[in-house]
């Protein structure tokens, strides 16, 4: 008599084990770039490099720039391209919706020397005029997004240390955002600290740099790259689960370069071998291992100019795939019906 309902119990707790390791996540995919915002003010020509490319998602970046542990936040001054500028982002905005395209719009800071992870003040006075500058910078371009309809907010980037010290900062952030901006919000943790941010439920997205160092040969085949990245993908998909948000690669790319799937970034501004294959095969491992899955929202490119037809593929070492075999793998995969 007891069998029957045990058997219920085992099948109710299979059901629950399955909600819990994975979510549903519906959307269309988000298949973006990262767009490097033009030096002078600039013709829609761009937007249909992305449409021919099957892109339909374009992450804007008003830069904004720190000095090494003093606080100050400066943006929008007529030294920076008029990309960054609020004038160009309003114009890069109306061009892109024009086309039909979505946006993400990302407010990120680069620090003058050094990695803005690092980013840190000694004294608590240093830290709230850094809040304050912050928050402004922030909240001017979440208006901008909400006044032009842009369809995500991204409110920081690789905030390593600050996010650390100054957590109660982050989720009063994200109130005030809220309040003016009625889009879907994340924030861009890097690749190796996503697990110590602890306000993750307030944002809609678990937003990643996606950069995990996944090979150090000269070019990786695709089959060995998707073992790399098997443990990685099952600790995503499991803090997805735990958070109840999908995970979104707010940047992902590789260098056109040996070792595309190391750890590119320690040599940045370095001229590097060429490498188309290691490019292609790092991109094509990506897709294989996270285009199908439903936690995974999408994907900005890192990432794309709008002079495309001046990329000469064979002398270009960056991160666009541009012109590169690499370009064909993310136009297959972005062009996937879901």
């Amino acid at each position: 008599m007891l069998f029957p309902n045990f058997r219920f119990l085992v099948l109710s707790f299979f059901l629950f084990s399955c909600q819990a390791t994975s979510i549903q996540n519906n959307d269309p995919k988000i298949n973006g770039v990262n767009f490097v915002a033009p030096v002078k003010q600039t013709s829609d020509a761009w937007t249909s490099d992305l449409k021919e490319n099957n892109i339909g998602w374009v992450s804007l970046i008003p830069y904004a720039f720190s000095r090494e542990n003093e606080p100050g936040v400066f943006y929008n001054s007529g030294k920076q391209w008029w990309g960054e500028s609020t004038e160009g982002i309003k114009m890069n905005i109306a061009q892109a919706k024009s086309k039909s395209l979505k946006i993400m719009l990302k407010p990120q800071v680069w620090m003058r020397r050094g990695w803005i992870g690092d980013y840190d003040l000694q004294t608590e006075a240093e830290w709230q005029r850094w809040e304050a500058d912050y928050s402004n910078y922030i909240l001017t371009f979440a208006r901008i997004a909400d006044s032009m309809n842009v369809e995500a907010f991204c409110i920081g980037t690789e905030y390593r240390t600050v996010v650390e010290k100054r957590p109660a900062y982050w989720k009063k952030l994200i109130s005030e955002v809220r309040q003016v901006y009625k889009g879907k919000l994340t924030y861009c943790a890097n690749w190796d600290d996503y697990q110590k941010i602890d306000f993750w439920s307030e944002l809609d997205f678990i937003g990643l740099s996606g950069y995990f160092p996944l090979s150090e040969s000269k070019t990786p085949d695709v089959e060995s790259l998707n073992k790399s990245w098997k443990p990685i993908k099952s600790d995503l998909k499991s803090f997805s689960a735990q958070y109840k948000k999908p995970v979104l690669f707010i940047e992902i790319g590789y260098r056109n370069i040996d070792q595309s799937a190391w750890k590119s970034w320690e040599t940045e501004n370095q001229q590097q071998n060429v490498n188309p294959e290691a490019q292609k095969n790092a991109y094509e491992a990506f897709f294989q291992t996270f285009w199908n899955e439903n936690w995974v929202a999408g994907a900005f490119i890192w990432k794309w100019y709008e002079y495309h037809d001046k990329i000469i593929a064979e002398e270009n070492d960056d991160w666009t795939p541009q012109n590169k075999p690499a370009q064909q793998v993310l136009k297959k995969y972005y062009g996937l019906e879901r």
